[in-house]
């Protein structure tokens, strides 16, 4: 058997168990498993190896992606250029086991928001600092659009705090992506604090948060005439690139192959 599965804490709200069984019932795809590993601490991932020894592949979420990446023995450029790892390809040898690093939400997200995004879209903002931010900063630079990170507090990676976005800003930024959990069950009623009444037609929202569906943020951009796109699509492309990735499969940000870590690696 085949066992893949993801890492992180919690994980009681996770949709890939549901999504990867669909998946293997419907494509036919026989001996795999996928499961849950919920880790209260990154520390528990090396007895997680010792007592999975069936594991091929992982997944890795909040609040994990930036602290996996010691326990790694390589990155693709994507993940390095990112500095956040979403997913693990295993490779076993007799010379013993070698942990890749990838970064699939990017692929997730620049495929879903791309066919979307407005004709005049030149700036994003992307409401956030962790390691979903990271991808989508990471995704424009890919497709050709500046984007600029908004964040509680002031710090060297962020350009705007929520209370300086002016009305001017926004109507400026005409892509805004919510990488937040602002808005996620059960606190649903939660949203990013945004002067909405300057977001308009040429607007396009975009929430990472799936569940619910639309959130707030959403709800208010639908409110004011902007188009608003959930992180669904995102979630199953990130899914998709992963399985590619576990199998062996070309992908785009791994045809550079992926780069050794330093010799402190614990994986």
């Amino acid at each position: 058997m085949r066992l893949f599965g993801l890492i992180g804490y919690p994980l009681e709200h996770s949709f890939s168990p549901r999504y990867f069984a669909e998946k293997f019932f419907r494509e036919g795809i026989a001996g795999a498993e996928y499961r849950l590993f919920p880790l209260e601490r990154i520390e528990e991932f090396p007895d997680l190896l010792a007592t999975e020894p069936a594991l091929c592949g992982l997944n890795v979420t909040i609040p994990y992606k930036e602290q996996i990446q010691p326990y790694v023995h390589g990155l693709s450029p994507a993940a390095k250029a990112i500095g956040a790892v979403n997913t693990i390809r295993f490779e076993r040898s007799s010379s013993g086991l070698w942990l890749e690093g990838h970064n699939t939400d990017w692929i997730g997200f620049a495929e879903h928001i791309a066919p979307q995004l407005p004709e005049s879209a030149e700036n994003a903002l992307v409401l956030g600092t962790g390691g979903s931010a990271k991808a989508v900063h990471y995704a424009f630079s890919q497709l050709g659009l500046k984007s600029f990170s908004v964040s509680r507090r002031p710090g060297p990676d962020v350009d705007f705090t929520y209370g300086e976005l002016s009305p001017a800003i926004v109507r400026d930024h005409t892509v805004i992506v919510n990488c937040t959990p602002l808005g996620m069950h059960p606190a649903v009623h939660g949203f990013p604090d945004l002067p909405y009444a300057a977001l308009g037609p040429g607007h396009l929202l975009y929430d990472l948060v799936y569940n619910p569906d639309p959130t707030v943020f959403l709800i208010k951009g639908r409110q004011q005439g902007a188009a608003t796109s959930s992180g669904l699509g995102m979630l199953y492309g990130q899914a998709e690139a992963a399985w590619r990735i576990w199998n062996g499969l070309s992908e785009t940000e791994e045809e550079a192959g992926a780069d050794p870590q330093e010799d402190d690696s614990q994986g």
